[in-house]
């Protein structure tokens, strides 16, 4: 059994050093040292959630992602990233901000456990489960060209107003990233059938434990905390913002 749980960065500070540790590592094996979205800043973020995913007993970090709310105390990491580049980002996210708009970023799962399918299925179904409760109708990433394609099973389409019809080299000169948007991420538009009802299923019931399909079709028993203790959907959403 693996664990999947989400919180507020700010709330739980051990866990975050268990995501950042295991990211780091992920990101060395493949000779990246240091990216945008991996500044550990986002740790005192109080608009940053965190999704992780756990062995069973705690003592094994199997991968895991976050979801940057524009309206915390930093810039969306691809706003770091990207925005001088194509200043056309800001526009984006002011675009969507009214209503919410969140960023998917730091997915990473251990090299170990690429077969489950952690960073391909469970941590991208468990961030839109969670989304509602953080007030988000559209979120956004900035994915490699293998993940571009995962990401349009969850209604994630190529956002063709920035960079080079939606494309950046980004981390490095020789990597291609694509911006990708989920406009409506309330109701999952475009997202596949399996996914919209495994994911209005965890919205429903956001603890449970449940056996899901891997990768592989592998049956994995998976334990889900996705309550955010202290989610507000109103929080990040511009228009509270402004009057408050």
């Amino acid at each position: 059994m693996i664990k999947i749980r989400a919180f507020r960065a700010t709330e739980h500070f051990e866990l975050c050093k268990k995501f950042i540790e295991g990211h780091k590592r992920v990101l060395g094996s493949v000779g990246i040292k240091e990216v945008t979205s991996s500044n550990n800043d986002w740790a005192y973020n109080p608009g940053a959630f965190v999704i992780l995913v756990e062995s069973d007993d705690e003592k094994r970090v199997l991968g895991g992602a976050r979801i940057h709310v524009a309206g915390g105390n930093q810039p969306l990491p691809i706003e770091e990233a990207a925005g001088y580049l194509d200043p056309g980002i800001y526009d984006l996210i002011k675009r969507y901000g009214d209503n919410g708009i969140g960023e998917v970023c730091g997915l990473w799962n251990s090299v170990e456990d690429a077969s489950l399918g952690i960073g391909s299925i469970f941590l991208i179904r468990a961030a839109l489960a969670i989304s509602n409760q953080i007030g988000l109708d559209t979120m956004l990433a900035l994915c490699s060209p293998f993940t571009t394609g995962i990401a349009s099973n969850y209604g994630f389409l190529v956002e063709k107003s920035v960079g080079k019809e939606g494309t950046f080299y980004y981390p490095k000169d020789d990597l291609l990233a694509t911006v990708v948007l989920q406009k409506e991420a309330r109701n999952l538009s475009n997202a596949s059938e399996l996914e919209t009802e495994r994911i209005f299923d965890l919205r429903k019931n956001p603890v449970q434990i449940t056996m899901e399909k891997g990768r592989k079709n592998q049956l994995i028993k998976i334990d889900y905390d996705l309550l955010v203790a202290t989610a507000n959907p109103m929080e990040f959403r511009k228009s509270t913002i402004n009057q408050g």
